[in-house]
């Protein structure tokens, strides 16, 4: 299956401001990519582009004063089956855990696990490790919370998701997250394209969306509490602890978004 894959951002400037952007397919993909996903600019300015701590590919630049435009277009390869569902991966024990892991164990910005964690046990402790576990989180995940937009709040952390029992999609992962982690399961953050396809109409606006991966039988498994089901065109940007570290644009001024498109279709 070929996906057609895109954005364009349109801000306004009081003064040049520097911005760092998360917006380019993750590398794992990168042999997936038909057309390349290249960042484009109005008025053109100069991009630097560097790897962070976690394989992200990030992009540097100075935004110039009045109005910026920021666009890609791109075209992936994608599997034409929904997400794998691999039901007899195993939960690893602590100890046996690859080191690289072990930072997704552990509470960071949005995900408290020190404060989940007596929750997490109570409401988990009996069910099967592995698979059947983390789906149990996020069947719960998907019951907790009522999808709302409206109620989007960028400062909103898991346990805040939990209470409120509200959110958008990165509530969802952000709760989905800590929870695990407090199960001693690693688990991490995930943003990027989620395509539509097989879905009934009529669809929501384009958006990017958010999931996470679990550390389960020697591999991360994708999970996704908003939608708890397998879904087609899942393309990833970027993962880390929580949306600290995949933060799409990262702006260091004052500005205004006049304009935000995002598309995801199935290319002809």
């Amino acid at each position: 299956m070929k996906i057609a894959v895109g954005y364009e951002f349109i801000y306004q400037f009081p003064q040049p401001t520097p911005m760092t952007l998360t917006l380019n397919v993750h590398a794992s993909r990168a042999g997936d990519l038909l057309v390349a996903d290249m960042m484009t600019t109005t008025p053109h300015v100069p991009i630097s582009f560097h790897r962070d701590s976690f394989g992200n590919q990030c992009a540097r630049l100075v935004a110039p004063a009045g109005r910026f435009r920021l666009a890609s277009a791109g075209t992936v390869i994608a599997a034409d089956t929904p997400d794998p569902v691999v039901a007899t991966a195993r939960q690893h024990a602590v100890e046996d855990l690859p080191v690289a892991t072990l930072p997704y164990l552990l509470g960071s910005r949005y995900c408290e696990t020190d404060v989940l964690t007596p929750i997490a046990w109570r409401l988990f402790g009996d069910t099967p490790p592995g698979w059947a576990r983390v789906q149990a989180v996020c069947d719960f995940v998907h019951k907790r919370i009522k999808f709302d937009y409206l109620q989007a709040r960028s400062t909103r952390t898991a346990l805040q998701a939990y209470q409120e029992q509200v959110g958008v999609c990165r509530d969802y992962a952000h709760l989905g997250v800590a929870l695990c982690r407090a199960l001693n399961i690693p688990a991490r953050y995930c943003t990027g394209y989620l395509s539509d396809i097989g879905e009934p109409l009529p669809h929501p606006p384009g958006d990017f969306a958010g999931w996470f991966e679990a550390y389960l039988g020697g591999a991360w498994r994708t999970f996704d509490p908003r939608n708890n089901k397998p879904r087609l065109g899942r393309i990833l940007m970027a993962y880390g602890r929580d949306a600290t570290d995949v933060a799409l644009c990262n702006i260091f001024g004052p500005s205004l978004l006049e304009g935000f498109t995002v598309w995801t279709h199935e290319a002809i």
